[in-house]
């Protein structure tokens, strides 16, 4: 169970969500209603070349797998939460992960990333 929960959670918040970004910095409009954060990021990103555009996402995936798994295991619990750990009990369709929800995303990646 716990495979299926990570297969969808990465091409959920991993691929789905960079498509989404990529969308955002290629498509988007600068106009009144833009936010200054959004002009600058855009900005950013239009001045870079193709391959920096490349380097751009990646970067932009790791951050966003690292902080999957960081959540993943503060759920394990091996991760520590700032004011100490809270007892956090996981189940999937009733089944209880086994703390394993971290390594096995990481495994995941690792294999989906070869």
């Amino acid at each position: 169970m716990n495979d299926e929960f990570i297969r969808r959670i990465y091409n959920t918040v991993v691929k789905e969500h960079i498509d989404i970004y990529k969308d955002l910095y290629n498509n988007t409009i600068i106009n009144e209603k833009t936010t200054d954060f959004w002009k600058k990021a855009i900005k950013f990103y239009h001045e870079l070349d193709d391959n920096n555009k490349d380097i751009f996402f990646e970067i932009m995936k790791v951050v966003i797998i690292d902080t999957v798994s960081e959540v993943f295991g503060i759920f394990d619990g091996s991760s520590t939460l700032q004011g100490g750990n809270l007892d956090i009990g996981i189940t999937i369709d009733g089944k209880d992960t086994e703390n394993e929800l971290q390594d096995s995303f990481l495994e995941y990646v690792e294999n989906v990333e070869d």
